[in-house]
């Protein structure tokens, strides 16, 4: 398969995994508002974990299609995208401890998310 049909399928698949999630989510949390608190509403609220499921596989899959010099340089924008996260979250904990206010884990994954997407596209600008 050439790498740009590689890229389109690996787009459509997360997209279409993403897509889920939201509809999953919102539907979830909809529902869950008139649930009394119990093990149902929270089989409920979990539901949204299918498709996160799904999306995990595709990047995955994603992996093991890739070649060994795009799958090194993924990894290392993966790996400089855990550290800075690392860095962020025990910095931020310290500040915790002398009155900043706690934040949720959801900040998590986006800020890691982010720190990779921004490291794989500095190095594709870089590149040129």
């Amino acid at each position: 398969m050439l790498e740009r049909e590689v890229r389109k399928r690996y787009r459509r698949e997360l997209g279409g995994s993403m897509v889920l999630y939201g509809v999953v989510l919102a539907g979830a949390l909809h529902v869950a508002k008139t649930m009394p608190p119990g093990a149902a509403r929270t089989l409920l609220l979990l539901l949204p974990l299918i498709p996160v499921v799904l999306a995990v596989g595709v990047v995955a899959r994603q992996f093991r299609r890739m070649d060994e010099f795009v799958r090194l340089r993924s990894l290392e924008s993966i790996a400089i995208g855990a550290a800075v996260t690392a860095g962020w979250t025990m910095t931020y904990g310290f500040l915790e401890n002398v009155g900043f206010p706690r934040l949720s884990m959801f900040w998590v994954w986006p800020v890691m998310g982010a720190c990779w997407a921004g490291h794989s596209t500095l190095r594709a600008l870089l590149a040129r």
